[in-house]
């Protein structure tokens, strides 16, 4: 007997609007100032489906790939909803996620690494143990800190409205807004979980490379070479974690799995908010779109011709 495919979607929360990825192509819904619905569709790229296949790779291409894409919807959905004049260009998408990039990992990954090594010189335990948790208490506090912003906590509703929108096609139920009132905003394949995981693991990794990699004779060197493994070894963090969170994703009926997963669903109380109805809609219009289906909304390219 054939195995039936297992067919995923996914998506991230914009301004006013949700992005929806289906293997039928990317689509991203935004509700105007004037309360109407606009959309487009992006059909997905093929160049990377070797890559795909391969375990490990395929959660660097990936993470890559979205973070490009999804910082490209980001600015269509701010120019539809009056936030923004212009849409960026792809050098000026290029550069922007650079800078986010290096943000990220200066914040979350180098400074810790270097107050740690500080503070304990001469402790390798102490000073992972410290780096560890400074980690996660930098990524728990900026959690905390951008929820408080009002537009922020649209979006976090927005973000509700994707994983409830997901949930009503993984039940293989219609399509339709009302159908999504019912489920968690929670979910197992949320970034969220995945940023929790990426945290777990660096710690695990990190900890173990400055235990086993001999270390330099100056303070200055030791430094260097944490910050140096740190840069050096992300892509495999990063590709670990995108493993882990797409095998526990698909076992949530194993006990032992769903209470390692429990933290990531717990941080997404803070990431994801309860969403209206219109803010529902427009995450079932993104869906929708995105699997080629009829969808009661503006379709922005022809409304440009």
């Amino acid at each position: 007997m054939e195995k039936e495919k297992i067919v995923s979607v996914g998506g991230q929360a914009v301004i006013e609007g949700v992005m929806m990825k289906s293997p039928e192509g990317i689509a991203t819904a935004v509700r105007r100032k004037d309360g109407q619905i606009v959309y487009r569709k992006k059909t997905i790229s093929k160049s990377n489906a070797k890559l795909m296949k391969i375990p490990f790779i395929r959660g660097v291409v990936i993470l890559l790939e979205s973070l490009f894409v999804g910082t490209g919807e980001l600015t269509f959905a701010a120019n539809q909803a009056g936030e923004e004049e212009e849409e960026l260009t792809k050098p000026q998408l290029i550069l922007t996620l650079a800078v986010s990039l290096l943000f990220g990992m200066g914040l979350f990954i180098i400074l810790p690494s270097i107050i740690g090594g500080v503070v304990f010189r001469n402790s390798t335990a102490l000073s992972s143990v410290l780096e560890g948790l400074l980690r996660v208490i930098i990524f728990l506090s900026y959690i905390y800190l951008i929820s408080r912003n009002k537009e922020i906590k649209r979006v976090f509703q927005y973000h509700g409205a994707e994983h409830k929108s997901i949930y009503v096609f993984e039940n293989k139920e219609e399509l339709e807004f009302e159908n999504a009132k019912k489920y968690t905003t929670l979910h197992p394949r949320c970034g969220t979980s995945f940023l929790f995981i990426v945290m777990m693991v660096s710690i695990l990794i990190y900890s173990t490379l400055d235990v086993i990699i001999p270390k330099p004779d100056t303070h200055l060197m030791r430094i260097l070479l944490k910050v140096g493994i740190r840069f050096g070894f992300m892509p495999i963090v990063a590709g670990l974690s995108y493993e882990i969170q797409k095998y526990s994703s698909r076992h949530m009926d194993n006990p032992l799995v769903s209470l390692l997963a429990l933290p990531g669903l717990k941080l997404q109380n803070i990431t994801t908010q309860e969403p209206d109805e219109s803010q529902l809609e427009v995450g079932m219009t993104a869906l929708r779109a995105s699997l080629n289906m009829e969808v009661n909304a503006i379709n922005i390219e022809e409304e440009q011709k």
